[in-house]
């Protein structure tokens, strides 16, 4: 019993959603089982904003996330809004020092100077500006008189660095840092709020113990390890469960029907169908079985989650769930 409670009180996971649209059945099936496996252990779950993509970011989408996820049965003990977080990270940021420097090169200089074609969203850099210039604003003035944007900070990764973890669903990962990444990006914003650095900076500061999501971020993970140890603090465990996509292979999007939580609820489908459903991909119970989040605690298993990713068919079939009991 007293092992129990030792667990539950140091378990913290999260949610941390991004308003740049709609919830889908792709990003409840990840938010369902990490909030399974912080409930499972009597542990808290943290809900973070992530809104800093300003871009990107859509009026409204907080609210509608924040109902669905409520509608569904999710609920959380501490709430966070990235955006309101700024100085924190700014603070953050001071102190990394001479781990960091600011950076000129945009995309297009980075994708020239690769020795060899590279796909995805992370690039490998060089260091290029690494020695270039003595402050931000000097980096400042030279890329407004380039081309009008902003420089950004990187992160100076020694040579040779290799970055080993225990991934609890992918078993032992390593990433040779140095080859894969370069100095990596941190924000292209003088405060330090970019996506890698913020949300470490958030996972340390908001005790988070378990970090669960799917395993198209696997490869931000070693970053996010390079900066918790630079900021002397120790980081959550990760867990990266199969990504959800559509019969393309490529992640569930628009593209693949309208998989929307919002839809489904407009069209009358219960809560327990939906939960049902998902609980169901990931072996937890019987096809055209209903049952809510609270009746899947006990039976949450990391173990009986397949191990490849999951082909969702929803937005292809206007009566989906109807036919999934079937």
């Amino acid at each position: 019993m007293a092992k129990v409670l030792a667990e539950a009180l140091k378990c913290i996971g999260r949610l941390a959603p991004s308003p740049t649209g709609a919830l889908h059945l792709g990003n409840i099936r990840t938010f369902m089982i990490a909030w399974l496996s912080a409930r499972s252990k009597g542990g808290k779950v943290v809900m973070r904003m992530e809104d800093l993509d300003h871009p990107r970011d859509k009026i409204g989408a907080a609210d509608a996330i924040y109902s669905d996820l409520r509608w569904l049965g999710f609920d959380w003990d501490e709430l966070f809004v990235q955006s309101k977080r700024r100085d924190i990270y700014r603070q953050a940021l001071k102190s990394l020092d001479s781990l960091v420097y600011p950076c000129v090169c945009s995309r297009k200089d980075v994708e020239s100077a690769q020795s060899a074609p590279h796909q995805g969203e992370q690039l490998y850099y060089p260091g290029t500006c690494r020695e270039r210039f003595r402050s931000w604003d000097e980096a400042y003035e030279f890329k407004k008189a380039k081309d009008g944007s902003l420089p950004c900070w990187r992160f100076r990764v020694d040579e040779n660095t290799v970055v080993g973890f225990d991934d609890k669903f992918c078993g032992y990962c390593e990433f040779n840092v140095s080859k894969m990444l370069g100095d990596f990006p941190l924000a292209r914003d003088i405060d330090g709020a970019g996506y890698t650095f913020a949300c470490t900076v958030d996972d340390i500061l908001m005790g988070v113990t378990e970090v669960v999501r799917a395993d198209d971020l696997l490869n931000v993970t070693p970053a996010q390890i390079l900066i918790s140890n630079a900021l002397k603090a120790k980081g959550p465990s990760y867990c990266h469960v199969p990504l959800v996509i559509g019969r393309d292979g490529r992640r569930l999007a628009k593209r693949h029907g309208d998989t929307r939580i919002e839809r489904f609820r407009a069209e009358g489908v219960r809560v327990e169908q939906i939960i049902g459903y998902l609980g169901y991909t990931c072996g937890w119970c019987q096809p055209g079985e209903e049952l809510n989040l609270e009746k899947l605690i006990p039976r949450f298993s990391l173990a009986s989650i397949p191990k490849e990713r999951l082909v969702c068919l929803a937005g292809e079939e206007k009566d989906f769930f109807n036919t999934y009991r079937r």
